[in-house]
């Protein structure tokens, strides 16, 4: 989605992504000329090496809401995009709200995923999601998904155990975008360098991940050299998955000290305020976010990620159904949440310090 200044541009991501020893390629309709580009690079490295484009992995995405004619129209152009005759993976793109999720198990969304594996036109069918825990977990729990494409980051663990409960019923999970909507780590600040070393913020992020056992990292790479580091992944601890249960407790590792040692660094400097992601203060009588935008204050106090805290604070109510509708203004000072809190947290004046902090004026998206 992000490699789309040119044809060029994309086909030399992906061979630098071969040579990093990745195999899985996810792109999606949605993206601008993302498949166009990538079918003359798959079409191109079919021809210079064979062996190496049967060992990718394709994904493509489709939105939910159309009818099942539109959306059997959708997938067969996105075939002749790609110029291949079917897809290993296609996943519902934002499946983010109730009506999304009764489209795709009950209404003609359902029936094109039942067409599309029927004509052997997708090997599994999936989906994404920017929705609330409690509609991820409906999914998943429908059993009619084979894997899940979710927002699971080292600075964002809400929806961890979402994931392992899929990748336990035997789903594929990726994690979106731990780069960027994971913090924007490819650009860290001063702080969060010191918080995380030895390890570049970047690479602590996916090693944590790989840790938990997550099957699909995202890169998101718009130029080679944003791969450079990648190769050094597949040696990591758990790329294979997590220890088993009966396996003998490892001795601690520098990665695990690095973990605690982040932990602490943010505890330290939020003190009392620290916001503890436990979403008892929910349900908001106004519909407040609170977790959600007292995980930012969390990352702006506690790591100094400002940047990408105003970034996200600021694309709220501008994303539709991909992101909070609401901010800290919203709050009308019931105070509904103060006995709900576990840590006895001052919420309402927690999120107008939220608002003071990260109302700005919007960051420009890396992809555009």
């Amino acid at each position: 989605m992000r490699a789309l200044d040119s044809p060029a541009q994309l086909a030399a991501v992906l061979e630098a992504a071969i040579e990093a020893g990745i195999n899985h390629i996810e792109t999606a309709p949605a993206y601008g000329p993302a498949e166009t580009y990538l079918g003359q690079a798959l079409a191109a490295l079919a021809e210079s090496d064979p062996a190496a484009r049967r060992a990718l992995v394709l994904t493509s995405k489709l939105l939910p809401g159309p009818d099942l004619a539109s959306g059997q129209e959708q997938l067969r152009a996105c075939l002749q995009r790609l110029g291949v005759a079917r897809l290993d993976n296609l996943a519902v793109h934002g499946l983010n709200r109730p009506d999304h999720l009764d489209w795709a198990l009950r209404g003609p969304g359902a029936a094109l995923l039942a067409w599309a594996e029927g004509e052997g036109l997708a090997g599994q069918v999936g989906f994404s999601s920017h929705g609330s825990p409690e509609l991820i977990e409906a999914a998943l729990a429908s059993g009619r998904f084979g894997f899940a494409n979710l927002h699971v980051h080292l600075f964002d663990q809400s929806r961890l155990p979402l994931a392992r409960a899929a990748l336990a019923a035997g789903m594929g999970v990726l994690a979106i975008s731990p780069a960027d909507k994971g913090g924007r780590l490819y650009d860290p600040p001063t702080e969060l360098r010191d918080d995380c070393a030895p390890f570049h913020p970047l690479e602590l992020a996916y090693r944590f991940l790989l840790e938990q056992g997550i099957s699909t990292l995202s890169l998101g790479a718009s130029q080679p050299g944003d791969l450079a580091w990648a190769s050094r992944l597949t040696a990591a601890p758990g790329r294979h998955g997590p220890p088993s249960p009966q396996a003998p407790a490892p001795e601690p590792a520098p990665l695990a000290d690095t973990l605690e040692r982040l932990a602490a660094a943010g505890r330290q400097r939020l003190g009392a305020e620290a916001c503890g992601q436990c979403r008892a203060c929910l349900p908001c009588p106004s519909g407040v976010p609170i977790p959600e935008l007292l995980r930012l204050r969390n990352l702006a106090v506690g790591h100094g990620m400002t940047a990408f805290a105003q970034e996200r604070y600021n694309l709220i109510g501008r994303a539709g159904h991909w992101w909070e509708e609401r901010n800290a203004t919203a709050c009308a000072g019931c105070n509904a949440c103060l006995p709900r809190c576990p840590h006895q947290l001052p919420i309402p004046a927690l999120l107008a310090d939220t608002h003071r902090r990260l109302a700005a004026a919007p960051r420009r998206r890396l992809w555009g």
